[in-house]
Parts: structure tokens; sequence; C-alpha cells
């Protein structure tokens, strides 16, 4: 636990005498703010406020809204790229026994009937004569060969 010398908020002077005592935590580094954040940042501001000058409840009222408004676009934002995920995994399963061109990379394709789908990892990749290739590497995507029917049994 350290000691901090509070600054006078009107004239931005070390206030004489007054030491806060404040306890400091590790945290890993985070480009947004999160509720809890915002819940220390409003005690925080409870607790500083003048007496004589409260928060207009308004004020409270729309940072309230303001919050809410964005934890509900970070969850969209979640909840959008669980839909890209499914969408690109049934995407894939959608290829099984096509037959398709995809980009090897340095400028050679491949063309094979796709035999299964991968979903191990972060993103589908399908599986071409033994091969992994990702979703986006697809060039051309052309119906399956179609297997000779087998003779009637006698």
């Amino acid at each position: 636990m350290s000691l901090l010398t509070p600054i006078s908020a009107a004239s931005g002077a070390l206030a004489t005498g007054a030491t806060t005592p404040v306890t400091t935590t590790t945290r890993a580094n985070r480009q947004v703010l999160g509720q809890e954040d915002f819940l220390k940042l409003l005690s925080v501001q409870f607790q500083n406020q003048d007496p004589m000058k409260p928060t207009d409840d308004t004020a409270f009222i729309a940072q309230m809204a303001q919050f809410s408004s964005l934890e509900q676009t970070q969850t969209l934002t979640q909840q959008m790229t669980q839909l890209r995920t499914n969408q690109d995994l049934v995407t894939a399963n959608s290829f099984i026994g096509r037959q398709l061109t995809v980009d090897a990379g340095n400028g050679a394709t491949v063309t094979g009937n796709v035999t299964a789908v991968d979903a191990s990892g972060s993103a589908p990749q399908l599986i071409i004569n033994g091969q992994s290739y990702a979703l986006s590497a697809v060039l051309r995507l052309e119906p399956g060969l179609v297997p000779a029917p087998a003779a009637p049994a006698a």
C-alpha cells in the first residue's frame, strides 16, 4: 500500500498535509474499459464529489445509459463474431463431396474433392487430397464426381 498526496481540483496544487492511502493492483494492459472499471470510476466520483454541488440525477442516468449501450454493443459484436464462425462452418460442410479448386500458395492451385472439414482450429479447414486449405483459398466450386452405380446383386 502506498500513500499519495491529493491535488486540489480547483488550483491543481498539492493539498497541505493531506495523504490518502491507495492500494495498487497489477492488471493486464487493456484498450477497453469494462463494467468493473466503470463501477470503480463511479464510486470514486461519488467519494470525491462536493456535497454542496451533488451530481445531477440526469447526468448519472445518462452515464448509466451510455455504459449500458456500450455493454450491449460489445455483446452484439461477440454474437456477430460467433455467427460468422458458425456460418463459415456451415459453408465448409456444404463443400463436402464437391470438387474444389483452391489456391495452394505461390501461384499453384489444387483441384480435388473435399473429403472432410477440420473444425479443430479457429477457422474451418477443408481437407482435399489429404491436405488442409482455408475456406478463403477456394477459387472454384464444381459438383463432385459421382461414382458409378454398383451392379445389382444377383
